[in-house]
Formats: C-alpha cells, structure tokens, sequence
C-alpha cells in the first residue's frame, strides 16, 4: 500500500471525525449513529498506520493488490450500514403507516361522537 494512500486514509479518517463531531454539535446527528462513523473512521486509521493488517488481509482473502481490498473491505461495510438503515426505515415506515390509521381512526370517531351530541 503506497504512502499516499495511507495518508490519504488516516487525513480524510481525521476530518470525517470532526465533520461526525460538529454534527453532534449542531444536534444534527444523534450520537449512536454517530458511533457508526467513529467505529468506521478508525478501521480507516488502522489500516493507515499499519499497513501490515491490510497486506494480511489481501494474502488471506486472495485479492491481488492491498489496495484493492482496502477499497472491498470499506464498500462491504457501508453496504452493511445501507442494508442497516433500510431495515430502519422500513420500521419507520410501518409506525408512520399506523400512526396515521390510528389518526384517522380516532378522527372519524371524534366526528361521530359531534354528531351524536348535536
């Protein structure tokens, strides 16, 4: 793995920790999401100050070039957080579907009970 790379790595690691920080901040971002990015950033870290674990990592898995399974190992981890996040508002979807249902149910029920009263 070039130097540049593992610079590149560890510098852009840095600042999507700071940008994840300000987020926090700015109360744009909730912390157990942001841990996610944490957690992520300092793989990232790891793999810049050791190139060794990514050189095992490529002999292991059979791929060709460290680089190469810098680029795999990152894509399989955020398609897992895409998977994650689907799932999530695949359950947001079903409480706003009900959420509303109960909504109109008890709505339509207020207007019956106005009528009655009348």
């Amino acid at each position: 793995m070039s130097v540049t790379l593992r610079i590149v790595l560890i510098v852009m690691s840095i600042l999507t920790s700071i940008y994840v920080l300000v987020q926090i901040r700015k109360s744009q971002l909730k912390i157990e999401e942001a841990s996610f990015w944490f957690f992520f950033s300092a793989i990232l870290i790891l793999m810049g100050l050791f190139p060794q674990i990514v050189n095992f990592g490529a002999k292991i898995f059979g791929v060709q070039a460290p680089v190469n399974f810098v680029f795999l190992g990152i894509i399989f981890i955020l398609i897992i957080r895409l998977f994650h996040l689907n799932v999530k508002l695949s359950q947001l979807e079903n409480k706003v579907e009900n959420l509303t249902q109960r909504y109109s149910i008890d709505e339509n029920n207020r207007r019956k009970e106005s009528k009655k009263v009348q």
